[in-house]
């Protein structure tokens, strides 16, 4: 699953049916009759938590009910595209920031901002910056803020004993663009041939490695988020010119750029998976749990089931300090938007409105140690359900408390954007071009923007 924040996407779809011919007028909460509300998400691991949120929300609404159905990240979005041509899309969805504009610009979402105005709704009550996310260019609102993620360093405490490091010195770790800092002294240690010897020791194959000391999930395209993002911002480097809707993007900046190429080299030295490898079909999270990763770079959302694997004892540690002297790391976040085609806008009014709540975040999503709920006073609650359930996540959340978040591009022709970063970073993750490659691309990205 990945839950990078820009704006994705497909291609533009010529889509027809619910929506297309114009948005309900949205109304106050508690006007409408008895109903049905139909409701998908991609997430096996919360739909427990937002079946809970449901009989809650049930409970206090008699009059309506809520069905939930549950599709995989890979088939979720070309369901729910089918879904708005066939006008089969339900009520309300679990949307994203990198496709929820486009949706919105096909017209096939309603807008809230009528039912946030009439019920009064404070913004104010979520992470700072998460409400702001969900507001298109023409300053239409889509979404409440659900939760909010960090990027944080998940390593094995087995190998990191053997190794001989101690955790403390996970949360003081360092890198820099010319020699990697302590951060790659210690992915160097960690990695190990064949033949049992550490990267940081005379006689290291790497050609013939069995763990290496960070894993990788590819390239990241023009993204990054749990790749390269938290090393190229802590170095001083920001996407685009403004945020959000950039009009220039910076992927051609000597930052990025020696920021990719230290990156890369952790590749050529043997201390991270080449491309070849990450693309071989077997996921990171698997290949972490099989021995072949000693830490990963990884979002707060899969923690858990880091957490959960056999055999394997994990902790986490903070991202590293960058030459600004600060770490790093994106903030994302999710809402649920209304389709625009829905029967029942008070009724998915009423269910997005109690699902950006208090008494769904707070009460019960806080308390599941699956997410950390968007809601600000929610965060403390959800830390102690990740402490009781023996997971320390300060590494995820002190980029909240330090301000060290950095908030993602919304932009315009992300799809295209996509297409050409992707490209180009998977030629230089694959040594098939160098770091010089990014002018070209970065001229055809803000080529698009006139």
């Amino acid at each position: 699953m990945k839950r990078s924040l820009v704006v994705a996407g497909a291609a533009v779809l010529l889509l027809a049916g619910c929506g297309t011919s114009g948005s309900p007028e949205p109304q106050a909460a508690g006007g409408g009759g008895s109903a049905t509300i139909d409701y998908w998400l991609w997430d096996a691991a919360q739909q427990p938590q937002y079946q809970a949120c449901a009989d809650a929300f049930h409970k206090a609404n008699p009059q309506y009910n809520v069905k939930i159905t549950q599709y995989g990240w890979d088939d979720y979005w070309s369901t729910l595209t089918t879904a708005f041509v066939s006008g089969t899309a339900p009520d309300v969805f679990t949307s994203h920031l990198s496709r929820y504009p486009e949706f919105a610009a096909q017209g096939q979402l309603m807008p809230i901002d009528d039912f946030v105005a009439k019920d009064k709704v404070d913004l104010s009550i979520y992470q700072d910056g998460l409400a702001d996310l969900w507001v298109t260019k023409d300053g239409k609102r889509y979404g409440l803020p659900k939760d909010f993620d960090t990027v944080a360093v998940i390593y094995n405490t087995k190998m990191l004993k053997d190794a001989g490091i101690k955790p403390e010195e996970m949360a003081k770790l360092s890198w820099n663009p010319q020699d990697g800092g302590t951060y790659e002294k210690v992915i160097a240690r960690l990695t190990v041939d064949k033949n049992g010897k550490r990267g940081d020791e005379p006689g290291f194959d790497k050609t013939k490695v069995a763990t290496y000391g960070i894993g990788s999930n590819g390239s990241g395209g023009g993204f990054g988020q749990t790749e390269w993002s938290m090393y190229t911002m802590s170095n001083g480097w920001q996407y685009g010119d403004q945020n959000p809707w950039p009009t220039k993007f910076n992927y051609s900046d000597p930052k990025f750029k020696e920021t990719i190429k230290w990156f890369t080299g952790l590749i050529e030295k043997g201390y991270m998976p080449s491309l070849d490898i990450v693309n071989s079909g077997v996921g990171m999270i698997d290949s972490y749990g099989a021995g072949k990763y000693a830490m990963v770079t990884e979002g707060s959302w899969n923690t858990k089931t880091f957490f959960s694997l056999k055999d394997v004892k994990s902790g986490i540690a903070p991202t590293p300090i960058g030459p600004t002297g600060k770490r790093a790391s994106l903030f994302n976040g999710l809402a649920d938007n209304i389709t625009a085609g829905t029967d029942n806008p008070e009724a998915a009014w009423a269910w997005v409105k109690f699902l950006g709540s208090p008494a769904c975040q707070e009460e019960i999503v806080a308390k599941q140690a699956t997410v950390f709920p968007a809601i600000k006073t929610a965060t403390a609650k959800a830390e102690q359900a990740f402490a009781d359930a023996g997971i320390d996540v300060k590494a995820f959340t002190v980029h909240v408390d330090e301000g060290t978040t950095h908030l993602a591009p919304i932009a315009e022709h992300w799809a295209d954007i996509t297409a050409t970063m992707t490209e180009t970073m998977e030629a230089i993750f694959s040594f098939k071009s160098d770091v010089n490659a990014l002018d070209q691309a970065n001229e055809t990205v803000n080529g698009l923007f006139g």
